[in-house]
């Protein structure tokens, strides 16, 4: 297997372990944690047909991480938003803002390699309002799936809608992923045409 994947799931399995142990919620460890349970085991599948760039391994795990903390701790418990909280004298804990900021971050450099690797929109001014599209129309389904799991499943969704009595908060969700795609455009991509230079390569082996 390549290294980079050993790494990946070496360096992803003790934090997965860790967030198992005693979570606030289970359930909602269990929402939470479903994209890194699913797409994992999708890298890996894939990995001999459609190896990924570092840039964007690097990337999938840390949304990985980030997303077995929320599910661990809940969004709205997550102490690194407490500490926050306390720091800037905000009314709410906004880890579920970060949350959503690197759910455009990261599947817009995500979007972009399949756009680049499996598309003629290599090059293409298109390729970049694209990607922005796709990651604001994710973010807009995964608030329908929060809403579709409140209403199946009533009081027990509280915490992974993790609303905190804010009103517009799916608004701002929507928003946080957008600006968060866009700043990965615009930050990080011709990084990600050189990281992708080598798995792009003919012959390219594991």
């Amino acid at each position: 297997m390549d290294r980079r994947l050993v790494w990946f799931v070496a360096l992803l399995i003790p934090v997965v372990a860790w967030s198992w142990i005693g979570p606030h919620d289970r359930f909602t460890w269990w929402l939470e944690s479903i994209p890194v349970l699913v797409g994992v085991p999708v890298i890996l599948a894939f990995r001999h047909r459609f190896p990924l760039s570092t840039l964007l391994l690097v990337l999938l795990w840390l949304h990985c991480v980030l997303l077995v903390v929320g599910g661990h701790y809940t969004y709205a418990r997550v102490p690194l938003g407490e500490w926050a909280k306390e720091w800037f004298g905000w009314s709410r804990n906004h880890y579920d803002k970060l949350g959503h900021f690197v759910q455009g971050f990261v599947p817009a450099i995500l979007t972009r390699e399949l756009l680049v690797r499996t598309s003629p929109l290599r090059g293409s001014r298109w390729s970049g309002f694209l990607t922005v599209c796709v990651c604001l129309a994710f973010s807009a389904f995964y608030e329908l799936l929060e809403w579709f799991t409140a209403v199946m499943t009533g009081e027990a969704a509280e915490d992974f809608l993790g609303m905190q009595g804010d009103p517009w908060d799916t608004q701002t969700d929507m928003l946080m992923a957008l600006v968060g795609a866009s700043l990965a455009l615009a930050m990080l991509a011709r990084l990600h045409d050189r990281s992708m230079t080598n798995v792009m390569k003919p012959g390219y082996a594991q």
